[in-house]
């Protein structure tokens, strides 16, 4: 037998896990309010929150670079091995850490998605000299920029110069650079291996493209660019090697006379787990205009059926669309909980948790769920789905940015810890200076009382239990809290606006107070939750 490689054994495993990430977003012509929306699901392992403070730098200080950001195993306060530097500015602002760096004190927000690139292009750290990670990126920018289009000029720039360093396996990424004006969809390829800035070449190979304002978008780790054309900079931007690279490889020729189209040149062959949320979000949200209708079934056995299960070019699916509807911030909240329910790719109606009743009818397991174990699924001889929600989905969010309100109160970053599915969103204001503790508690390796995560992770592994009626247990705590959290929002948006006239100071310690009361409840909510699901559903009655 040969001996695994240990090293590419876990590389293995971080690049499959990587290609998990959801983002969707909207513009602020397509939402109900008027915001702009961004989101991210599976948002890397450290899903501890914390508020970096601004500071003043004195000049010519310089900036650590970083590799480890996403690591939840470092203390709260350490982000890893330093690769290099980079000059600092003179003064940063206040943003909101964890293994993604999301949002900052200004409504910039950013999300993430790895994406598939081409061998050639794939670099693993040591094999040259880049040194620039997206979450690296991310927090500078959030330190550095007020605007979406600030953002961009600064990421492409640093990436640049100094080469972007895949950190999820050796894939590509792309970011989702939101404000409360606009939204950027920005692709990363890397350029492969002995890159060095004395090359005098662009260390990454990157396109950006602007979501129209009534359109929404979704990136399910897949490219989603597709021809450029650089003469309206105001949709399109792109790196000045992003053709050459190609043609140099031979991925592409100018005398050909076809299009130059991104995302079929950079981009592999599509995979399913990318195509089927393309599909869902399609059908989702202008399911008039779906192309493929037939994957929709309450038939268990339709997901063995290889005769509806298309593999589809991704020219089928657009940069990104017109809604049906407008779209809330309750909409996102719903996809990223999505588990592909009533149709071919649905494993909670999977024909393995079927048996015969006493009259000879098919009888649904309760142990029935959309999230079957690695063991589960070699014991019931079926297979995994990639749905938005994960039961290992370590953290994620929906921001909602408004240009309407002050800055403090005009961004909403909604987190979820665990699983999407199963988790509450906290509703954080984007001018709260503290985060509540339980929500920057979280060891692996140690369970704590004390840690939301840990918490609502108790409650997922108990609806292993019973999930069919366990689930409806948590929708019924769960919907009046979030319900709640929405209107006393609008209530905290009009105290604070009254306060911050006569006392600035008071009126940021209203958000942070009102933050804590949230997080209060959904632990009081999540234990209680804990204790109804291990009451009505323990083995002991089940014998």
């Amino acid at each position: 037998m040969k001996i695994v490689n240990i090293t590419f054994l876990i590389l293995f495993i971080v690049a499959f896990q990587s290609k998990a990430c959801t983002v969707i977003v909207a513009g602020k012509k397509a939402t109900v309010d008027g915001s702009v929306l961004n989101s991210h699901t599976d948002a890397g392992a450290d899903c501890r929150i914390r508020v970096v403070a601004g500071q003043k730098y004195p000049a010519g200080s310089m900036a650590p670079v970083y590799y480890g950001i996403q690591r939840v195993d470092l203390p709260l306060e350490e982000n890893g091995e330093i690769l290099g530097y980079i000059p600092q500015v003179e003064q940063t602002y206040t943003y909101f850490q964890s293994a993604y760096s999301h949002i900052n004190e200004y409504q910039l927000c950013i999300g993430e998605s790895t994406l598939s690139q081409r061998p050639e292009l794939q670099v693993d750290k040591g094999e040259g000299k880049q040194i620039m990670t997206v979450e690296q990126a991310m927090i500078f920018a959030l330190q550095r920029c007020k605007t979406a289009d600030e953002a961009l000029e600064l990421i492409t720039s640093l990436m640049e110069k100094y080469g972007f360093l895949p950190s999820c396996g050796p894939e590509s990424e792309c970011l989702t650079l939101a404000d409360p004006e606009k939204i950027w969809v920005l692709e990363l390829f890397s350029v492969g291996k002995n890159w060095t800035p004395e090359s005098g070449k662009p260390g990454v190979i990157w396109a950006a493209q602007r979501v129209p304002d009534d359109h929404i978008a979704i990136i399910p780790n897949w490219s989603i660019i597709k021809e450029i054309d650089l003469s309206r900079p105001e949709q399109f931007k792109a790196s000045a090697n992003y053709q050459q690279i190609a043609i140099e490889n031979g991925w592409y020729s100018p005398e050909s006379g076809k299009p130059f189209v991104w995302q079929e040149i950079y981009a592999p062959i599509p995979r399913e787990w990318a195509t089927n949320r393309f599909w869902l979000f399609a059908t989702t949200f202008a399911p008039s205009s779906a192309l493929i209708t037939d994957r929709k079934t309450e038939n268990p056995f339709d997901n063995l059926n290889q005769y509806i299960q298309y593999v589809e070019p991704l020219n089928l699916y657009p940069f990104s669309f017109k809604p049906e509807h407008l779209v809330s911030v309750q909409d996102f909240m719903n996809f990223q909980r999505s588990t592909f329910t009533g149709t071919i790719y649905d494993k909670e109606n999977d024909a393995a948790w079927y048996y015969s009743g006493k009259n000879g009818e098919w009888v649904k397991s309760k142990l029935a769920t959309p999230f079957p174990s690695s063991e589960t699924q070699k014991l019931l001889k079926t297979t995994r789905r990639r749905a938005v929600a994960r039961a290992d989905g370590e953290y994620g969010m929906v921001a909602q940015l408004r240009s309407n309100m002050p800055r403090e109160i005009g961004g909403i970053y909604w987190v979820f810890q665990d699983n999407a599915y199963t988790s509450p969103y906290l509703p954080l204001f984007t001018g709260v200076s503290r985060i509540p503790e339980v929500y920057s508690i979280y060891d692996p390796q140690q369970y704590s009382d004390n840690s939301a995560r840990w918490a609502i992770d108790f409650v997922d592994n108990l609806l292993y239990l019973n999930w069919q009626d366990g689930k409806k247990d948590l929708e019924a705590a769960r919907k009046p809290l979030e319900d709640d959290f929405f209107k006393q929002n609008t209530e905290i948006e009009k105290q604070y606006l009254e306060l911050q006239k006569k006392n600035p100071k008071k009126a940021r310690e209203l958000l942070n107070t009102y933050a804590q009361e949230c997080a209060d409840r959904i632990m009081h909510t999540y234990t209680q939750l804990r204790n109804t699901l291990i009451t009505k559903y323990t083995n002991n009655k089940m014998r």
